[in-house]
């Protein structure tokens, strides 16, 4: 009975020790849990404000999302990209902490004005056609550039009707990748800026030049230029190549009122200007008058938006300039709509309308503020 009480004291005495173990290693993992996650929150606390600010604005796929922190444009434009694939690396590098990324390239058909309102205010209106293209507006404000307010194309990044971003969660964590591919965007200076497929472009490279791809120009301009000659002096110290193989062309408008459509042809930047006080932009080449295009109905669309803002004395209200992009939206011989968004930028303002797949019962408005 005295041995068996001994083994019993002995007995407590172990698995009192044990639980002691137990509960300090338990106390350890706890407070280098509570290190890793707050190291890790405040590593990516950008990313998680950003993702977090996603916001579904149309049931059709369009969502609005504001971009916190750096996301390294600076650093891109030292050494650019001659190929998507250097492009989604520094993205994936860069903004996604190693999360693969890959460029989908896909956009066609599109038309883009710049006329004045009532109030005088210079505005840009702008459609993008094609297949189904869910779509972000992203808010962005670099601490070395200008604020602005851009379309993204998610479809560029792969989500589709099946993939959509949702919040605070990995399915969202392409959206990151939105500041380098803006599709169209107006800045907190006035500069709004859109891009549109055309049958062909040349563009000789200059060995001195760092290389920008299609939407990284459109970044590069939002971010640095004030004036439309800003724009095209900036784009001129570039060398671009065309994402996917599809050649575009831009068109750049200012709050002054000042407008211009950039091409490349005949392996240089060519600019077309108007004395006309509206400029339109469709899916042909305009340079010199050449007027190559594909044989759709990129010149009925040009002419439709030229003819319904002189018909209105140059002047088009916000009903007016809704009506005339839904008017020249898309539908393909097989009648489907290829009317993915619309967006109206005020350059005087810096607010807009924008609006998803003809939907004009579901304006959205916005305001840029300036930073």
């Amino acid at each position: 009975m005295q041995t068996e009480g001994i083994y019993n004291i002995a007995d407590t005495f172990i698995i009192d020790r044990r639980r002691k173990w137990i509960r300090r290693i338990l106390i350890i993992f706890f407070i280098i849990s509570a290190v890793l996650i707050t190291a890790f929150s405040v590593m990516f606390q950008d990313q998680f404000k950003s993702l977090a600010s996603i916001k579904k604005i149309d049931n059709y796929g369009m969502f609005q999302m504001t971009y916190f922190g750096d996301y390294k444009f600076d650093d891109f434009l030292k050494t650019g990209a001659k190929n998507d694939s250097e492009i989604e690396i520094f993205i994936s590098r860069k903004l996604l902490k190693g999360f693969p990324v890959r460029f989908g390239i896909n956009g066609r058909t599109c038309t883009a004005f710049v006329t004045r309102n009532e109030n005088g205010d210079v505005i840009y209106g702008r459609n993008f056609d094609y297949t189904y293209s869910p779509s972000l507006q992203v808010t962005t404000k670099p601490d070395n550039g200008y604020a602005s307010v851009s379309t993204v194309n998610l479809s560029f990044v792969g989500y589709s009707l099946n993939k959509l971003p949702s919040g605070l969660n990995t399915n969202s964590v392409l959206t990151l990748a939105a500041p380098f591919i803006p599709f169209d965007g107006m800045n907190e200076k006035g500069v709004a800026i859109s891009l549109l497929a055309v049958p062909e472009a040349s563009h000789t490279p200059d060995i001195n030049k760092i290389t920008l791809n299609t939407t990284t120009a459109i970044r590069l301009v939002l971010d640095k230029a004030a004036t439309v000659n800003e724009a095209v002096a900036l784009l001129r110290q570039y060398n671009i190549y065309f994402s996917g193989g599809i050649a575009c062309h831009y068109l750049i408008a200012d709050s002054g009122g000042q407008s211009v459509i950039v091409e490349y042809y005949n392996g240089e930047l060519q600019t077309i200007t108007t004395d006309e006080s509206c400029q339109a932009a469709s899916n042909f080449i305009a340079y010199n008058g050449l007027n190559i295009g594909e044989g759709k109905d990129e010149f009925q669309r040009y002419q439709t938006t030229i003819q319904t803002i002189q018909n209105h004395n140059g002047i088009l209200n916000n009903e007016q300039a809704v009506s005339l992009l839904v008017r020249v939206g898309v539908i393909n011989e097989r009648g489907s709509d290829l009317l993915q968004w619309s967006v109206i930028y005020n350059l005087s303002s810096l607010s807009g309308i924008i609006f998803a797949n003809r939907n004009t019962g579901n304006l959205i408005h916005f305001q840029l503020e300036n930073q």
